[in-house]
């Protein structure tokens, strides 16, 4: 038995070793033995977890008031996760992304699949957003930063701390620039031929979603020509992309102002504003709306917010992805495209196409299914944790 500072966390006899040795990086509350010690063990601290036998699986990240009790952060019971460990796996991450994009505008660490559970970090050229959304990585925030420095280069590095994954783990809300300066305003960020304005200090997320990158992509192919509906626009994804590659119009719903300005702000930069429309309001109530007016498009793409973020609203959220459908699919044209998304962990692409299906059916309408899209490689996927493949996109000639 080898000698460690950190403190030892066992499974329970009936826990399941072998998913742990083949990947899996999640221990469950109700998979350990939890005893007036380890419950004592501080949230984000480091231990060993070790199976039922007291063989050594690898330190882990512990939070006894997470459901999610242990992260898997190394399988060698003898790292040591300090500076020089991070910037191992931030170097290993950036080769992949160098290898993927030209320019320094991607995302960085996809938690779990990067090796870094619970970690996002976004590239914004010379800045860096981070969203340290487990607590291990709140306890750790300087080092990983210091490597994330000495790695990239960047001269700014933003932690925003929001979201539903931070108050699963017992965390608070804020955001702070822990290295350099805060931008100046938004950030220009050019994708598939479109520039889109990131609000690194005050927008959704990181400021930009860079999961979309390769559906906006395959969109695009199809837009020469087209008259565009983009649903749930946040600031101009789908319909930017759409008019960079020769649409015609594009209209953008979104319920949030401060969104649709940035949309405007970059179809002013690629010289598309003649060609871009906004409208603010709630997406099902502006296609309601779009209906009684009689419009028709060539391609219609909703990429809503997720509507299933949890178990417990997986029965719910497929209705909304069924209505959603049904109410977007009147509104394509014969022969056009409706594009359909989901980036709910708890709907897996059989549900999320099945509801989507049978919306369309409701609506009268038949679809040939022509391209199903997941998140950009740099967003990898990490085959044992199914969360980690959490967007999905439909295509669909109807």
């Amino acid at each position: 038995m080898m000698l460690s500072p950190l403190p030892i966390v066992r499974l329970k006899p009936k826990t399941d070793v072998r998913k742990l040795r083949h990947g899996s990086p999640w221990v469950f509350a109700n998979e350990v033995v939890t005893d007036r010690r380890t419950r004592a063990i501080a949230p984000g601290s480091l231990a060993l977890l070790e199976d039922a036998a007291r063989d050594v699986l690898g330190v882990v990240a512990v939070n006894p008031g997470s459901k999610i009790f242990c992260r898997m952060l190394d399988r060698d019971p003898a790292a040591q996760v300090d500076q020089a460990w991070f910037a191992a796996r931030i170097a290993r991450a950036l080769a992949l992304r160098t290898r993927l994009h030209a320019k320094p505008y991607y995302r960085l660490i996809h938690a779990e699949a990067d090796g870094l559970p619970g970690v996002v970090i976004d590239r914004f050229g010379d800045m860096a957003v981070v969203q340290p959304n487990a607590a291990w990585a709140e306890a750790q925030l300087e080092p990983m930063v210091d490597a994330l420095v000495a790695v990239t280069g960047v001269s700014t590095v933003i932690k925003n701390a929001s979201g539903r994954a931070r108050a699963l783990e017992g965390l608070d809300e804020g955001l702070e620039v822990l290295r350099g300066a805060a931008p100046g305003g938004p950030v220009p960020v050019e994708m598939n031929g479109a520039t889109y304005m990131a609000d690194l200090m005050g927008g959704q997320k990181t400021g930009l979603f860079f999961d979309q990158r390769e559906n906006h992509a395959f969109a695009a192919r199809l837009a020469r020509g087209a008259r565009v509906l983009d649903v749930f626009s946040h600031v101009g994804g789908f319909g930017l992309a759409c008019l960079a590659a020769g649409a015609v119009h594009a209209l953008a719903v979104d319920g949030s102002e401060p969104a649709l300005t940035l949309a405007r702000q970059g179809a002013e930069a690629m010289s598309v504003s003649d060609r871009f429309e906004t409208r603010r309001g709630d997406a099902f109530e502006a296609l309601e709306a779009l209906a009684g007016e009689g419009a028709q498009f060539d391609m219609v793409i909703c990429d809503p917010p997720a509507f299933a973020p949890s178990k417990q609203a997986l029965d719910a959220g497929l209705r909304a992805y069924e209505k959603l459908a049904r109410m977007a699919a009147p509104l394509v044209a014969d022969g056009g495209i409706l594009g359909l998304c989901s980036c709910s962990h708890a709907a897996d692409l059989a549900r999320f196409r099945t509801a989507s299906i049978r919306g369309i059916g409701r609506a009268g309408r038949q679809g040939q299914l022509i391209h199903t899209g997941q998140a950009g490689p740099d967003h990898p996927l990490l085959p044992q944790l199914a969360e980690s493949g959490y967007l999905k996109a439909l295509f669909l000639r109807l």
